[in-house]
């Protein structure tokens, strides 16, 4: 992956060394688990779309062994299984990553956050560790690209609660930090939001 993926790191002291902590990070390309992981120094368990453990191919059972949660992107009572299995990974004391926007982003930009990761960080008092990828969309299997990844600070949660307007905010401003940090342009609507219908008078 390293030979794929020609990482430049910084902020590594940002990461716990031991205990738990939340990883959020921007997200590119299919590939940047696997960037993400080659170039952290523990183990991480990401939320991961339950669509790629379908079957039994390769990829599937890399996941499976690599432990990594399947995540439900519909929203609501089935992603809470997810979150469920965030809460025992960081009950060991371990890393769990997540991607807030819940998608790829379609165009590079940096798209609204779901709450998930603060659900979970607010609720047990958790650090959250913004992290951002930039890079990855460029990989081929035949043509490597420098990939930057950035591992800020842990985000400041003290103003937030677990109420529901708080999260939203908190998740807001994980957003805006991770835009910051990584220089993205910010789009204020989900990833697979599907923008209004322009008529003939507009």
């Amino acid at each position: 992956m390293r030979a794929y993926c020609l990482p430049r790191v910084q902020g590594r002291e940002h990461l716990p060394r031991v205990g738990e902590a939340i990883l959020a990070s921007n997200h590119l390309a299919e590939i940047d688990s696997l960037c993400l992981a080659a170039v952290l120094p523990r183990p991480v368990a990401f939320a991961t779309k339950q669509e790629y453990f379908a079957g039994r191919g390769v990829r599937a059972r890399l996941l499976r062994a690599a432990g990594q949660i399947p995540t439900d992107r519909s929203g609501g009572a089935p992603g809470e299984s997810a979150l469920r299995a965030a809460h025992a990974v960081l009950d060991r004391g371990g890393l769990w990553a997540i991607y807030p926007e819940g998608t790829r982003s379609p165009d590079g930009r940096l798209y609204r956050g779901r709450t998930g990761a603060m659900r979970v960080a607010l609720g047990r008092d958790c650090p959250l560790i913004p992290v951002t990828i930039e890079g990855t969309q460029r990989i081929r299997p035949w043509r490597p690209s420098r990939v930057r990844i950035t591992i800020g600070p842990p985000l400041d949660l003290t103003p937030f609660s677990t109420e529901r307007e708080s999260v939203r905010a908190a998740t807001d401003a994980l957003m805006a930090q991770l835009a910051r940090q990584g220089g993205f342009d910010y789009v204020n609507r989900y990833g697979r939001e599907r923008l209004p219908q322009r008529t003939d008078a507009e």
